[in-house]
């Protein structure tokens, strides 16, 4: 039994088959990375793993249970961080809403909470802005607090939907070596379009369009040889050196690559 075990699932909208038999297994402090088009199926897959939507076929565990009874354990940054620029909320209050079953800002956080959303700052690098309005920031600031407040939960899986997607190039950097930090002791899902989250940082890798191509990519030597670091790789040209790869392993064909319900 994996952290999330994902076997045989369906979903549609509708008629529109979004999912199809879906099969995917994520070990204790693995870094999965998904890709695929837009459209294909990436943010439902999320939506699944954490029970907001229920498929018509197949199950979701996580932790060995239906998603719902282990909430507490999945920290969720979502794409959108757009707030309204006007409500008057520091960052350190946004952080500490990330405590779970801890006290209620009615009652006012104690020390611990409070060292705890300072820490979580401190590791996205945003302690600085801790007495900030959360709607004076920019919205790379935004998301690296999102990420904060999902720590504050001391989550064991932590899931990013495109967490880099209005950050510049340094602070994405910035915030993939510290998700890769992270995933020796929590296992990380994120899903971008960022290939070198691919080639750097991740160990897994999902290629999702309605079905799941699975590889297993923590020996990058192995399965980007011919590839120099540093320079550019698009997406197509990762499909087709891992399709390759597949291809190229006759003994142990495409097992190998896929996980089995």
């Amino acid at each position: 039994m994996g952290v999330i075990d994902v076997a045989n699932v369906s979903f549609a909208y509708e008629k529109d088959l979004i999912l199809e038999n879906i099969n995917l297994a994520v070990e204790k402090e693995d870094f999965l990375a998904i890709i695929g088009p837009n459209g294909g199926g990436k943010s439902t897959l999320l939506k699944v793993i954490l029970g907001i939507l229920k498929p018509q076929k197949g199950t979701v565990r996580v932790l060995g249970k239906e998603p719902s009874k282990n909430l507490s354990h999945i920290g969720y940054v979502p794409q959108n961080t757009n707030v309204n620029t006007d409500f008057p909320i520091k960052v350190i209050e946004v952080v500490m809403m990330g405590h779970v079953g801890g006290k209620r800002p009615l009652f006012g956080y104690g020390e611990e909470e409070i060292g705890c959303a300072m820490g979580a700052l401190a590791q996205v690098g945003m302690e600085a802005y801790a007495d900030k309005k959360i709607g004076s920031l920019s919205g790379g600031q935004r998301q690296r607090v999102m990420i904060a407040r999902a720590l504050c939960a001391h989550p064991s899986i932590l899931i990013l939907d495109e967490p880099t997607a209005s950050i510049d190039v340094a602070g994405q950097r910035d915030i993939y070596e510290l998700l890769k930090e992270l995933s020796k002791s929590v296992t990380i899902i994120v899903v971008s379009h960022d290939i070198s989250v691919i080639l750097e940082y991740a160990n897994k890798a999902a290629h999702i369009n309605k079905t799941l191509s699975y590889h297993d990519i923590s020996n990058k030597e192995k399965t980007f040889p011919d590839h120099p670091r540093g320079e550019h790789f698009c997406e197509v040209e990762l499909l087709q050196m891992l399709g390759s790869k597949k291809s190229a392993d006759a003994s142990e064909p495409v097992e190998k690559w896929r996980i089995k319900p």
